[in-house]
């Protein structure tokens, strides 16, 4: 075994002076800034952040907004937003009362605008053949009021676009539904154990692609995070290289590599992912070491539901390859990729010839979704009660994984040096 690399935890005297240093000449007096950032299903410093920008920029610039990048997760409450980047209601009335608190709205056509179409050749070439259909580049239109996007975000080994972070939060961030399915669905179609932990993906460029048609500046605060704390923070503007630059530091920190293949991983899945459809990111960093025929047991006992904006459409499609999609796109082709693709990540490769389906790998849930739910949409299920996670913390066998908290942190064969993360 390969261990990631320890970090240096930076303090916040630190982070403070890399972005007055960084950030400071970039905004003008008058300038209207929209800050962007994750929401609660991504580790980072938010509160930090938050209030360093503040102290930064909000009596330096005219308007300083925050908008969170939602993609298809549920919008967060007035209260969750005051935690997410933590503050109080006597603070959000005084010392920031004039900063604009907003989620993103992908599915509120009143919200989005279309900015460009990209032409179905240009998509085809894009994704290197996957996908030929032309491309409504939507986004919240937010974006038009402002004269710089600033987006502050942590970068992650991600099982759509390689790595996470960057022009990512615009697309699919803060995009309508068509950049999101398409998006989803191009990096299924090519699978998650091949994409993710790799730097230069075609999803990545159709992500770069789109978001050069942004109207206003674009700036990027890119973290690295490690345990709740910043280990790198990369500031730059677009095309500049700060988010290669974090994509490889967040490689050396969120990449273990593995000599042999793994038969048996279970993950703790935290809570931060109140769905399965979040917290399925446990399956997809460890799909990759899972053996032919291994299992991952996703332990989640706070999970309730398969997902809070999708689970009625997940009940009626299952958990399926892409193989078997294509396949039955007559029935399947009608719902939305983002779904599709989401239900073949979580499925993990798989084979489908004469009308059989067989999973590469099984993949178990013990949560509070019902063995009967699990077993409908095709998912193996346990009982959390039965399990005692004392025993599985402590448990030695060949070809067993523990992992403490699931989603953010990949596992991959090889080595560093075996150019597994390597860009193309």
């Amino acid at each position: 075994m390969e261990p990631a690399a320890p970090a240096r935890l930076l303090t916040e005297a630190d982070v403070a002076r890399i972005l007055e240093r960084t950030l400071r000449s970039r905004f003008a007096h008058g300038d209207r800034v929209l800050v962007i950032i994750p929401d609660a299903t991504r580790t980072a410093p938010i509160p930090l952040v938050f209030r360093l920008i503040c102290d930064l920029l909000l009596e330096r610039v005219a308007v300083l907004d925050f908008l969170v990048a939602l993609g298809t997760h549920a919008p967060m409450s007035e209260s969750a937003l005051l935690a997410h980047v933590g503050i109080s209601r006597i603070e959000r009335a005084g010392k920031y009362s004039r900063v604009g608190l907003f989620n993103h709205a992908w599915d509120d056509p009143s919200a989005l605008v279309t900015l460009e179409t990209i032409s179905a050749e240009e998509v085809y070439a894009i994704t290197q053949g996957l996908i030929k259909r032309k491309l409504p580049v939507t986004v919240n239109r937010k974006v038009l009021n402002y004269d710089a996007a600033l987006v502050c975000g942590p970068v992650f080994p991600h099982e759509v676009a390689g790595f996470s972070g960057g022009n990512k939060y615009f697309f699919p961030g803060i995009s309508g539904q068509e950049v999101i399915d398409f998006t989803h669905w191009a990096g299924a179609l090519m699978s998650n154990r091949s994409i993710i932990g790799t730097y230069d993906t075609p999803i990545r460029r159709l992500i770069d692609r789109a978001a050069q048609g942004i109207p206003c500046a674009r700036y990027f605060v890119n973290m690295v995070v490690d345990g709740g704390g910043l280990v790198g923070v990369h500031v730059g503007s677009d095309g500049d290289g700060s988010w290669l630059r974090a994509a490889r530091h967040a490689a050396q920190v969120h990449i273990t590599w593995l000599d042999t293949p793994v038969r048996r991983a279970f993950a703790v899945v935290p809570s931060m992912y109140d769905d399965l459809w979040t917290g399925a990111k446990g399956m997809y960093k460890l799909e990759p070491v899972i053996a032919d025929g291994g299992e991952v047991l996703l332990y989640a006992p706070h999970i309730s539901e398969l997902s809070y904006t999708h689970g009625k459409l997940l009940d009626e499609i299952g958990f399926h390859g892409t193989e078997y999609f294509k396949a039955n796109w007559g029935r399947y082709g009608r719902y939305p990729w983002t779904v599709l693709a989401h239900s073949a990540h979580v499925r993990g490769d798989a084979t489908y010839e004469r009308g059989v389906e067989v999973p590469r790998i099984k993949l178990t849930l013990a949560s509070q979704i019902p063995r009967e739910r699990c077993e409908k949409v095709g998912l193996g299920y346990r009982d959390p009660r039965s399990i005692d996670l004392s025993y599985w913390k402590q448990h030695v066998e060949e070809g067993y994984l523990y992992v403490p908290s699931a989603g953010e942190h990949l596992y991959k064969l090889g080595s560093a040096g075996d150019g597994l993360a390597a860009e193309g």
